[in-house]
């Protein structure tokens, strides 16, 4: 019985401390409203964001889509991932940029695409 005990303790110990590394790998999860309300507090730093796919378009295998998150819209710059289309779901992680121009169009706030989680 109490080898029982001392593996419960282990286990969860174990449970938790992955948990936590968990999430401190994971970028706050930021609303897209305060994101375009003050862009230059976030400049820089590694942020994620999740809504739906609402507008796409690529220009020699890089490209933008734009997220709503229902609190407001982003676009998302991606060269690795490709460009997604129209979802219900979706997730990115990455640096906001000001000053952006990609295929003749300019973009005054942007998140440059780190991770996917669709």
């Amino acid at each position: 019985m109490r080898n029982g005990g001392l593996f419960t303790r282990i286990t969860a110990a174990w449970a938790l401390t992955a948990a936590v590394m968990l999430l401190a790998a994971c970028p706050p999860r930021q609303s897209i409203e305060s994101i375009n309300r003050d862009p230059g507090r976030f400049h820089g730093r590694e942020i994620t964001v999740a809504g739906r796919v609402v507008n796409s378009f690529s220009v020699m295998g890089e490209g933008v889509y734009e997220i709503d998150d229902g609190t407001g819209r982003i676009w998302v710059f991606s060269s690795k991932y490709g460009v997604p289309g129209r979802s219900p779901g979706i997730a990115v992680t990455g640096k906001i940029e000001q000053g952006f121009s990609i295929g003749g169009r300019n973009f005054a706030t942007i998140l440059r695409e780190t991770r996917r989680r669709s």
